[in-house]
């Protein structure tokens, strides 16, 4: 199987790392020359990677091609590719919707959308595709956790808590240099509080008993650190705040 990249960004560079890495069988990945730098680094690093020569000659050469352009790029040069009725196309586009892609790509092609974040380069993290498909859903699970999704109108709520990605580290990156003002080493500080993170993370997964509200309340004690953050925060805004973010890319999302 021949598999291929029309835009190559940091989400195509993810996904592509993490095929590379995992036990996916395929015989060569092409991908765009869009991205030259990014383009040059993936072929020097893995071996199946070649560079096309334009975005044609992808979809004519691969049976399952994967876009990861900006919606303005997807919206102008989807419609003017061939595709064949046997190929697989997945789409990390997220503000077309399925309809839209049916008639940019005329055929009758199998067409599936996915929400694949940057931690899938280390096989890592949700993919929530749609509609569901036995085929990609093997695939994306040997790359990190499938989430299928039959209605594609919940699929925004995902693409919406996508967005909270660069959020995240920009709260992390704020408690690193909270820590470095303080005196701490930034590599100390900084390998503290992404490790901090990451345990609760995955306390969160094995131990949140289907509702993390029971892990909110058992993290807290009288009159401890914990209750002061949750109250503190709650007082500043911080989580009507989020809601309200997520609201806002809902509501751009589902225009």
């Amino acid at each position: 199987m021949n598999l291929g990249f029309i835009g190559t960004g940091k989400i195509a560079s993810s996904v592509i790392t993490g095929i590379c890495k995992s036990k996916i069988s395929f015989k060569k990945i092409l991908i765009s020359p869009r991205n030259k730098s990014i383009a040059k680094r993936l072929k020097q690093k893995f071996k199946k990677v070649t560079i096309a020569k334009n975005n044609q000659q992808i979809v004519d050469n691969s049976d399952w091609v994967f876009l990861s352009v900006t919606p303005t790029v997807g919206e102008k040069i989807i419609k003017e590719l061939k595709f064949r009725s046997t190929q697989t196309v997945i789409s990390f586009i997220s503000t077309i919707n399925l309809s839209q892609l049916k008639k940019s790509i005329k055929v009758k092609a199998k067409i599936i959308r996915a929400i694949p974040l940057p931690p899938i380069s280390i096989k890592k993290g949700p993919v929530p595709i749609c509609p569901p498909n036995k085929k990609v859903k093997a695939f994306f699970d040997k790359l990190g956790t499938t989430v299928e999704i039959k209605n594609e109108s919940s699929s925004i709520n995902f693409w919406s808590t996508s967005g909270m990605m660069a959020p995240f580290y920009q709260m992390l990156s704020t408690m690193t240099d909270w820590l470095v003002k303080r005196g701490v080493r930034r590599d100390n500080a900084q390998k503290y509080i992404t490790s901090l993170f990451l345990a609760l993370s995955e306390d969160a997964v094995v131990n949140s008993k289907k509702n993390l509200k029971y892990l909110v309340k058992e993290s807290q004690t009288p009159k401890g650190l914990n209750e002061q953050g949750v109250k503190e925060l709650t007082k500043a805004g911080f989580y009507k705040s989020l809601e309200k973010t997520l609201n806002s890319i809902y509501k751009r999302l589902s225009k």
